[in-house]
């Protein structure tokens, strides 16, 4: 459900939780959050490792927000509707080829479905407001969790390569989901 429109990204919600349009000022909790080796294991290698005290701030300011002014990427923080002025994680949506969605999760928050209800929302955005026609992301095969949320969502395998992790190379997949394949997915869980 959209909410509001913020710039290019529109603040939206789920059941459970707020997703609004990342900012500069999310940095701090971030820094307190993500750098988990649970978390980053799995995440493209451009993350540093160990993660860097200013990390948080100079990928928001240097990279994420401008590519959100540039209507290239489009991040939301998570926030639980009990609670939301603590945020719990990020999910993203992107232009680049293969790679159009990523997402993270505080650690105390994971294995409740709250990511699934976030993608799930994102994936309608991607489709419905941005107008594109596929959806690609990819997974370390050893990401059991992330692939789930994949599963779950209706995606499904196209093609499996070697991808840089901050934990090392592994065969990774992409999945994917094209604009009538999601909408057929979404018609059929309501």
């Amino acid at each position: 459900m959209r909410l509001s429109n913020s710039g290019d990204a529109a603040r939206l919600e789920t059941p459970r939780l707020e997703l609004r349009p990342l900012e500069l000022a999310d940095a701090e909790q971030t820094q307190r959050l993500f750098p988990k080796w649970e978390i980053v294991k799995f995440l493209a290698s451009r993350v540093p490792w160990p993660y860097p005290d200013d990390g948080a701030l100079s990928y928001y300011r240097d990279d994420a927000l401008p590519a959100m002014a540039r209507g290239e990427e489009w991040h939301w923080s998570l926030r639980l509707k009990s609670d939301p002025r603590e945020h719990i994680g990020v999910v993203s949506l992107m232009k680049a080829e293969n790679n159009n969605r990523g997402f993270w999760l505080g650690l105390r928050w994971q294995r409740q479905g709250l990511m699934t209800e976030a993608v799930e929302v994102v994936t309608d955005y991607w489709f419905d407001e941005l107008d594109f026609s596929v959806l690609r992301a990819p997974k370390a095969v050893l990401n059991t969790a992330s692939r789930r949320i994949s599963e779950k969502t209706g995606m499904r395998v196209v093609a499996v390569e070697e991808r840089d992790y901050v934990s090392g190379r592994f065969p990774s997949e992409i999945w994917e989901t094209t604009a009538d394949e999601w909408r057929a997915h979404r018609s059929n869980s309501r």
